[in-house]
């Protein structure tokens, strides 16, 4: 009876997931998961998700750390569950929190891996010479304009696979890009990219579309006829297979790798944090802040460039001959005002 009405209270959050909050189905499928984990906990201790305690939660996340669960995974599930009870306190279903005053676990900042920009240059060099072959197919094309798609921007992947051709606009070096909750934003892109794409929608998508116009009914084939990447069976690419497809041409790299390093090269090049956060698409700047701990190299470089204390200038700097104990003879560099002294 528990079990049943659980699932049923969990089936109505999803929708109002779905419609209320316009979050996508990956993100509604990932909380539903973490919900019905701690539901099914709940259960084991004879109660439902309505009269759910604090000590409940805070059982429920000591079974975590018991059972393995890192502090980063328990503090996001706790964050699903704080969704969860404001939704039915919202709702007047309820009439207390159970996750008020619940210190969330303190989870290490795992610093996002990015590849070097001398292995970015060879993958995507590789990807352009297969795509200049003579005898190129029009998977080539693509391929390479995929991953020149997800360094040029930072796409996510699901990003990525969920782009139609109405989404760019080539002539204006830009494209329209839905991301986490459906957010819209606008994301410049280069003149290689650019050029990438326009030569897979020129020479190798048209072919990748008749294939799916034969394959396909009338009506299948108008829904997916709008979609920029497709498989040599003329079907909308999908995540994992994109997935594939990045660690083909690197073993060491991923499309959220790509992604990372789009970021993080930038930030090394000067870049301000608020431009990548809205190339990024990242809601909190506080998510983009973590980029400048991989770029402490340009930080140092512009530290030592523009303080006044990082380095002596070399107007203050003079050579005095030194005769050192060991009867070494060598050149020390003194501040001005150290020679002043030693002179007086």
């Amino acid at each position: 009876m528990e079990t049943a009405h659980n699932l049923s209270l969990l089936k109505e959050y999803q929708a109002y997931l779905r419609v209320e909050k316009g979050l996508r189905p990956l993100t509604c499928e990932a909380y539903d998961s973490d919900l019905k984990t701690f539901a099914e906990f709940i259960e084991g201790r004879n109660g439902v998700l309505l009269t759910a305690a604090q000590q409940d939660v805070t059982a429920f996340l000591e079974h975590l750390r018991t059972h393995g669960i890192d502090q980063r995974s328990a503090a996001r599930k706790l964050s699903c569950l704080r969704g969860f009870y404001k939704w039915l306190i919202l709702d007047r279903r309820i009439h207390h929190d159970p996750t008020v005053n619940i210190e969330s676990p303190k989870a290490w900042k795992v610093l996002p891996k990015s590849l070097a920009e001398p292995e970015v240059v060879e993958m995507l060099d590789r990807a352009r010479l297969n795509a200049e072959h003579p005898q190129a197919r029009a998977t080539a094309l693509r391929d390479r304009a995929i991953l020149e798609l997800l360094y040029a921007g930072g796409l996510r992947v699901s990003e990525v696979t969920a782009l139609s051709t109405g989404d760019l606009a080539l002539d204006l070096g830009r494209v329209q890009v839905r991301g986490k909750g459906d957010k819209e934003r606008i994301v410049p892109l280069g003149r290689i990219a650019i050029e990438a794409l326009e030569i897979y929608l020129r020479e190798g998508r048209p072919h990748l579309a008749r294939i799916s116009s034969k394959r396909k009914k009338a009506s299948a084939a108008r829904q997916d006829a709008t979609r920029l990447f497709l498989s040599i069976r003329g079907m909308p690419l999908t995540r994992q297979w994109v997935w594939h497809l990045v660690k083909i041409a690197d073993s060491t790299a991923s499309p959220h790798r790509l992604r990372h390093s789009c970021a993080t090269h930038m930030v090394e090049h000067g870049a301000d944090l608020r431009s990548v956060q809205l190339l990024l698409g990242h809601a909190d700047i506080s998510t983009t802040q973590v980029y400048t701990h991989l770029a402490l190299g340009r930080l140092k470089e512009v530290h030592r460039q523009h303080h006044p204390r990082a380095m002596r200038r070399p107007a203050e700097v003079i050579e005095l001959p030194v005769i050192s104990a060991a009867a070494h003879r060598g050149l020390h560099l003194v501040s001005r005002a150290s020679a002043n002294e030693e002179t007086a």
